[in-house]
């Protein structure tokens, strides 16, 4: 039954994805995005697609920085691949949460020490949250003569109280405890146990305040590279504008690709692609065409972790 629950969940996701890509499809005309995509600066969008590439390196830093904090140093080379699988099944399992799951498994097999690895994965992924919303705040406050639109500016918001709030249940007992009443279920017992557990090595972390300091320093850098990355691409699709732009709604639209309803936020990734950036004067085609190559590159980059991940199948059974 399990096994049948997910392949209906990767049916469905699939399903979201080409529902999307059809309506989309039917508002922007498929020559023109064939054609500008054609027509690209080929230097420009290799040096973007090298750049993306300091992304994954600097997430797997900072991921191995937490995991050191709590005691765990296993050899680089025994690390990549959980991470490389990470990145490979995040395109079929619901967004990031299913590759975390990959990599918490497999590292947490290995080193026999589950509520810490998931507690690291755990912070990594908040980590980069925090990151994204103060890339966002600061763009915004410095950008904020360039947005007219009230919707960008709300967004924002709503990405705010969501890390308030997810930051007071991870960080403040009190709010746990309240959160905790809300989702208790007395048939629970092992998994609210390791939930507890987990939590209790999340908050046991904060006390390691240099290492968090740059654990937040490596995110912010990474979500500063994820908008610099997608202002190359548009470049060389032949749209010049202010970077600020990219720096504001690219986290709103990291966000929105996080939700569990599309393959590796496919579709729904496009449609907010050209929802923003029209509000700034970007047209469909050329931002459809934008999403498509971003699309590519996480794309190439799966597989080139998901090739990592087989070949080392053996290394980790040994």
């Amino acid at each position: 039954m399990t096994i049948f629950k997910k392949a209906m969940g990767l049916v469905l996701k699939i399903c979201c994805s080409v529902l999307l890509l059809f309506v989309l499809f039917r508002q922007i005309d498929a020559k023109s995005v064939l054609s500008i995509i054609k027509n690209t600066n080929k230097p420009l969008l290799l040096f973007s697609f090298l750049l993306c590439s300091s992304v994954y390196i600097l997430c797997f830093l900072r991921w191995k920085m937490l995991l050191a904090v709590s005691g765990i140093r296993p050899a680089i080379s025994r690390l990549i691949s959980p991470f490389a699988g990470g990145v490979f099944f995040n395109l079929f399992l619901p967004t990031t949460i299913g590759g975390d799951f990959v990599r918490s498994a497999d590292l947490a097999i290995h080193t026999k020490r589950a509520n810490e690895v998931v507690a690291t994965v755990i912070l990594d992924r908040l980590s980069g949250y925090i990151g994204m919303v103060l890339v966002a705040l600061l763009a915004l406050i410095f950008g904020s003569k360039l947005i007219e639109d009230r919707m960008i500016f709300l967004s924002i918001a709503g990405l705010t109280a969501g890390l308030v709030l997810i930051m007071l249940v991870f960080f403040n007992s009190f709010v746990y405890s309240i959160f905790r009443k809300l989702f208790y279920s007395p048939d629970a017992g092992k998994i609210r146990a390791a939930i507890e557990d987990i939590h209790r090595e999340i908050y046991n972390l904060r006390d390691h305040k240099k290492v968090a300091l740059k654990n937040l320093f490596l995110s912010i850098l990474v979500q500063a590279i994820t908008p610099v990355t997608t202002y190359i691409i548009a470049l060389s699709l032949g749209v010049d504008m202010n970077i600020s732009y990219f720096f504001i709604i690219l986290p709103i639209i990291s966000a929105i690709s996080m939700l569990p309803i599309s393959l590796g936020g496919l579709g729904i990734r496009d449609a907010a692609t050209i929802f923003f950036f029209a509000k700034v004067g970007v047209g469909q085609d050329l931002a459809f065409a934008m999403s498509l190559i971003g699309f590519l590159f996480i794309v190439i980059y799966a597989g080139i972790g998901g090739l990592i991940y087989v070949f080392t199948l053996r290394h980790r059974r040994v």
